[in-house]
């Protein structure tokens, strides 16, 4: 007995092409059209002949080319093209699923990618999904250069950029209050006595980062705190380098009593290299992440819903679908602060 697998034939088998709708209507002993109107389910084919159609289309395992189809008609492809970041990171994963639910409510499916904050990479993306005719597209933007999109826009695709704005281009954009969130988790660690605050964000070229040290700043103006930019340490980090930095800021005359951690996965990375330390800085990390609230102590951070970001970009961009011509949006999406442990050590 052969075993064949899902994924494509027996190693050392010849690959079997494709049934096409030819080789559909030899074995039904049909004419191509007739073929056509039952599989696109049209008028004026008897009863009879289109079970016949239908046998011979099990038989073949017969898929149709939607992609090709409605290329031909000059409508929809019935697909969303998406560029983040990167789609292994947590956050992502929860606004990808979002874009998924709504786009599947609507009959489309999601493509996407991970541009890896790398402007050529996005670039390559988003213009081959143009190449494959989306009906839309939501990017995370890694750089700041998007004219390359004007062509596609102009023709009619709806482009809207989530979390970051685009670079170049007037163009529907969904953000988070990134400056408002830092300013609430330095306010909130200098309330818990905290005079020595420091900031590790990521590279200071990302739009989120540089807002992210915006409401650092401003944050401890309000606190009366002063700005020493010897607590501050931009990215990119890894592993070891926040490790150093955190040697660093642990070993200044004054060392710093608290940390704000700029993303996820910098917060990750301050936990790794405070693991066994007995006396930690309090630490509010921007980005909840998951079983935060399980270690000890539990991460106070400043929440946004990643969820909610998809879907509100997603929504816009089905609005510009249905017609909707109004100017561009800029929307911007509220944080919160959640309390739990972490945030709340006294200095």
């Amino acid at each position: 007995m052969t075993t064949l697998s899902p994924s494509g034939p027996v190693a050392g088998q010849r690959k079997v092409r494709r049934a096409t709708m030819n080789d559909v209507a030899r074995l039904a002993g049909v004419s191509i059209k007739t073929v056509s109107r039952v599989v696109n389910d049209e008028p004026g084919v008897h009863p009879s002949t289109a079970e016949r159609v239908l046998a011979a289309i099990d038989q073949l395992g017969f898929r149709r080319n939607l992609s090709a189809r409605n290329l031909r008609r000059g409508s929809s492809t019935g697909t969303i093209g998406l560029v983040l970041e990167d789609v292994g990171n947590p956050f992502y994963s929860g606004v990808t699923r979002a874009v998924e639910e709504i786009a599947r409510l609507r009959g489309r499916q999601v493509i996407s990618g991970s541009s890896d904050e790398d402007p050529g990479r996005e670039r390559e993306l988003a213009l081959e999904f143009c190449s494959r005719r989306v009906d839309g597209l939501l990017i995370v933007p890694a750089g700041l250069q998007h004219s390359y999109l004007v062509p596609e826009m102009r023709a009619g695709t709806p482009v809207v950029f989530l979390d970051r704005p685009a670079g170049d281009v007037v163009a529907d954009t969904v953000l988070v209050d990134n400056i408002g969130g830092t300013v609430e988790a330095v306010t909130h660690l200098a309330a818990h006595g905290h005079r020595r605050i420091a900031f590790l964000g990521d590279a200071p070229d990302i739009f989120t980062a540089n807002e992210r040290l915006r409401g650092y700043r401003e944050g401890c103006v309000r606190a009366g705190i002063g700005y020493h930019e010897e607590l501050v340490a931009m990215g990119p980090h890894d592993e070891s380098s926040v490790a150093t930095t955190l040697q660093r800021l642990q070993s200044m005359r004054e060392p710093a009593t608290a940390i704000v951690a700029g993303n996820n996965r910098i917060t990750v990375y301050i936990l790794r290299a405070l693991a066994g330390v007995a006396e930690r800085p309090a630490l509010v990390g921007f980005d909840d992440f998951e079983l935060a609230d399980l270690l000890s102590p539990p991460v106070t951070v400043i929440a946004h819903d990643a969820s909610a970001l998809g879907k509100a970009a997603t929504d816009l961009l089905f609005a510009r679908l249905d017609g909707d011509n109004s100017p561009p949006r800029r929307v911007v999406l509220p944080v919160r602060l959640v309390p739990r442990g972490s945030g709340e050590v006294h200095a």
